[in-house]
């Protein structure tokens, strides 16, 4: 049995976080031992314990914003070598010896520390596309490259972004999409509970997005082309679903601000982080997510694809991967609020149309992102680079 070490940036249940959780999950038990060390306790962690994965908490530090200058830079160290040395502490206490360490975000570095401490591998999973401060792009490529025995990317577009930093070679990073488990994710799921609980019309048509509140998730590109359409028809409901980082509570605050300013306020319905993500999805008649960065391979959409829905957002990031424009969704220019506009007034118009590319959502999920495959590749590679005598990338 090969044991497995997992590092990750939080304990929630956004994209990366359900990834973590399905692949840990659907590993053969006979051949991986996983161990996941988090850096805070969070709703994660229940999870992960609640189906027999072996879960501590180690407060780690996580490369954020807030270490991006001369006192936060010295106070990251600190804390990165101490909570490093406590991770390799907590191995060799439990008597565990680690064959491979997985790390699921590029904002945790301290598998460089534990791949040289505990002379293992590494394998660097990348969910993001960093933009900005290009200093960090660079800098977090360069490590990629350097310590990574391979690198995985989300998407194509993770890939070719990581390549552009000049660090890593076509043969360092491999394509792995991400999945979704059918079994939670589908269009049986019961929703009717959530009618009562938002009070609005059965015959009304429902928009929504769902993610992080974050600088660039779209969250005011949605709202800006929503409001006209609302003002238009009184049976559509937009939603948009989500938390802040903790510490940028501020972005909810002001966004709830702006959407009390409506004329159709009561059309508009903010709700914080849910559990329920399954059954809002087919409460959803459309999904929007008008993210105005690229996103990587936002897990939303494919949460979306398995539950039925025809899919708007923008033409960049991994969106482009999922959504055939025309086929299961449409997809616009970056940050044009009024094509967005357009498109989702297509899809609330017509019934056909949406139950048509929400079809087509299940089909290509189910052929190009299933968890089966999401497991059955991490299973092959984890093989490949433990049996591997070096590193692959050489």
């Amino acid at each position: 049995m090969k044991n497995i070490l997992y590092l990750h940036a939080g304990a929630e249940m956004y994209g990366a976080d359900k990834i973590l959780l399905d692949i840990v999950s659907g590993l053969d038990k006979k051949e991986f031992r996983p161990i996941v060390i988090l850096p805070n306790d969070g709703v994660l962690i229940d999870k992960l314990r609640r189906v027999g994965i072996e879960t501590y908490v180690v407060g780690y530090p996580i490369l954020r914003r807030k270490y991006f200058n001369l006192f936060g830079i010295i106070r990251y160290l600190i804390y990165y070598f101490k909570y490093s040395k406590k991770i390799s502490r907590l191995l060799s206490k439990k008597n565990i010896k680690i064959d491979l360490i997985h790390v699921n975000t590029a904002a945790v570095l301290e598998g460089i520390y534990l791949k040289k401490k505990l002379h293992t591998k590494l394998i660097w999973h990348i969910h993001e596309i960093i933009l900005k401060p290009k200093i960090i792009f660079k800098f977090i490529s360069y490590l990629i490259g350097h310590y990574s025995d391979k690198c995985v990317a989300v998407s194509q577009a993770v890939k070719k972004h990581l390549m552009d930093s000049g660090f890593l070679t076509q043969n360092q990073v491999e394509v792995i999409y991400n999945g979704i488990d059918s079994r939670k994710f589908n269009p049986s799921i019961n929703y009717d509970y959530l009618f009562k609980e938002f009070k609005i019309p059965r015959e009304s048509i429902r928009v929504g997005m769902i993610g992080r509140v974050n600088s660039w998730k779209g969250q005011n590109d949605f709202l800006d082309a929503i409001e006209p359409l609302l003002e238009k028809r009184d049976n559509l409901y937009a939603f948009i679903i989500g938390s802040a980082f903790s510490g940028e509570e501020w972005r909810v605050e002001k966004l709830k601000k702006r959407i009390l300013k409506q004329k159709r306020n009561a059309q508009i319905i903010y709700f914080p982080f849910r559990t329920d993500n399954a059954a809002v999805h087919n409460f959803f008649d459309i999904l929007v997510l008008p993210s105005t960065n690229p996103d990587p391979l936002p897990t939303v959409v494919l949460e979306a694809m398995a539950s039925g829905k025809p899919i708007v957002g923008y033409n960049h990031g991994g969106i482009v991967e999922m959504v055939v424009n025309g086929y299961n969704g449409v997809l616009c220019e970056p940050c044009d609020t009024k094509q967005l506009e357009k498109s989702i007034a297509i899809l609330a118009t017509n019934d056909s149309l949406r139950i048509k590319m929400g079809n087509n959502s299940l089909k290509r999920e189910a052929d190009r992102f299933s968890l089966a495959k999401l497991i059955n590749n991490f299973s092959k590679l984890y093989l490949e680079i433990i049996m591997a005598g070096g590193k692959l990338n050489e």
